[in-house]
């Protein structure tokens, strides 16, 4: 089974994955919106050491939403 690999662009603040490009705007201190097309699917948050996607609808699953946040974290630092 192969995987997308997510690709993080902070200059942009987007990441793209699976041919989605997704905007990542700032709601705190590791707390982070995952938008596509200007509206919001999910949120990503950095928890103990630990992406964790939570989504907003149906629009995105929880396992993509984590996958985005790892590699936004990762760019991050």
């Amino acid at each position: 089974m192969t995987t997308d690999a997510a690709v993080a662009d902070l200059s942009a603040k987007t990441v793209t994955f699976a041919g989605t490009t997704y905007a990542i705007q700032a709601l705190g201190d590791d707390t982070y919106t995952v938008l596509v097309a200007g509206v919001p699917v999910g949120r990503i948050v950095l928890s103990f050491g630990a992406a964790n996607g939570v989504p907003e609808g149906d629009a995105i699953s929880e396992d993509d939403l984590t996958t985005i946040g790892e590699a936004w974290f990762a760019a991050v630092g």
